[in-house]
């Protein structure tokens, strides 16, 4: 088959982009960063979601597609103007797909997000529960969704809602917490740490998308990993997997919230609306109908998926820190006001 995968130079992006092309497909990537390795093994359109008639072109260029796999997003936290989020996510997303119906394109998969639900209303989260996304990113996301149903009488589209997604070289706000459990620092919970928050392996994303692109109809589903653990234990585990006196803090939820939505005025600090609303909350996704439709199992847990992740980091350090222009989950943040917790930590 032939594929076109936009986001192909992110972190999740060209991990899917390498499986494709195990399996022997044929793979075109759509990127808005340059990948100077990716483009020597695979065409690759240096495109702005937001650029309607570059989008176009990308299909002129290189010919009819088998399927899309739409991985593209901009991050909130990764960029100030909110209008450039708007325009790529919601915008880009309908350029994408009148695109692919312009010329024949019979697949398209999403990449969406939990962040579309906002603060659940019960546990598990199902695919038909209540959606009230918290901050801009979340909206986008779902305003994304919506463009696309618009295309389903012309398009075969697969939403999959996914948690935190986690594999080799997955850094982003995660590159705090394994900086501080790598210098045995505090590791601070908001309350007790009892709540559990549900992560998804790339590799196991990546199977459930091509698994997705062949089915016809439009479907939504949720995705996520099996036996959550709370936070407190997860963090605990890789802290006992580091052997490091990194150790787990309670802090009262109250105040350190409030903090939080100061700093984040103030433009002080890297954590976001849905983190300073959500980082006390457990969120995990019921799983049955992409089992049942896809016949899709996870294969890792979250605290296996943590460790991985962390001892990536650990023997990629000299490369870690590196300047260089990355995806937003390919690089870490700057710790900003959260530098001052650290010698507090």
């Amino acid at each position: 088959m032939r594929y076109l995968v936009t986001g192909g130079a992110g972190f999740f992006g060209s991990l899917l982009v390498e499986d494709l092309a195990r399996a022997g497909h044929e793979v075109v990537i759509l990127d808005r960063v340059a990948d100077a390795r990716l483009a020597r093994r695979f065409p690759f359109a240096q495109v702005d979601l937001r650029d309607a008639d570059g989008v176009a072109g990308v299909f002129a260029q290189h010919g009819r597609f088998d399927g899309i796999f739409h991985v593209a997003a901009l991050l909130a936290h990764a960029i100030k103007d909110q209008r450039e989020l708007v325009d790529s996510n919601i915008a880009g997303t309908r350029h994408l797909a009148a695109a692919a119906v312009a010329h024949g394109v019979p697949h398209l998969v999403f990449t969406s997000s939990n962040c579309v639900v906002g603060k659940p209303f019960s546990q598990p989260v199902r695919e038909d529960d209540p959606i009230n996304p918290l901050e801009i990113y979340g909206i986008t996301k779902w305003r994304g969704e919506q463009v696309l149903a618009e295309f389903q009488d012309r398009l075969n589209i697969t939403l999959i809602r996914c948690p935190t997604i986690m594999g080799g070289g997955r850094l982003g706000l995660l590159s705090i917490l394994y900086e501080f459990i790598r210098e045995g620092r505090k590791l601070w919970t908001l309350g007790d740490g009892g709540n559990r928050y549900q992560f998804i392996a790339a590799a196991d994303l990546s199977d459930a998308m091509q698994r997705a692109i062949r089915q016809p109809g439009f479907h939504l589903y949720n995705i996520g990993s099996d036996e959550v653990p709370t936070l407190r234990e997860l963090y605990q585990r890789v802290i006992d997997f580091a052997r490091t006196p990194a150790r787990v803090v309670r802090v009262p939820r109250g105040p350190a919230v409030a903090a939080m939505q100061v700093l984040h005025r103030l433009g002080l600090s890297p954590l976001g609306p849905y983190h300073y609303k959500m980082l006390a909350e457990s969120f995990v996704f019921d799983t049955t109908r992409i089992k049942r439709d896809l016949a899709w199992q996870p294969t890792k847990t979250n605290t296996q998926m943590l460790i991985e992740s962390y001892q990536w980091y650990i023997d990629h350090l000299d490369d870690v820190y590196r300047a260089g222009e990355r995806s937003a989950h390919r690089q870490p943040v700057k710790l900003q006001a959260l530098a001052l917790v650290k010698r507090l930590s």
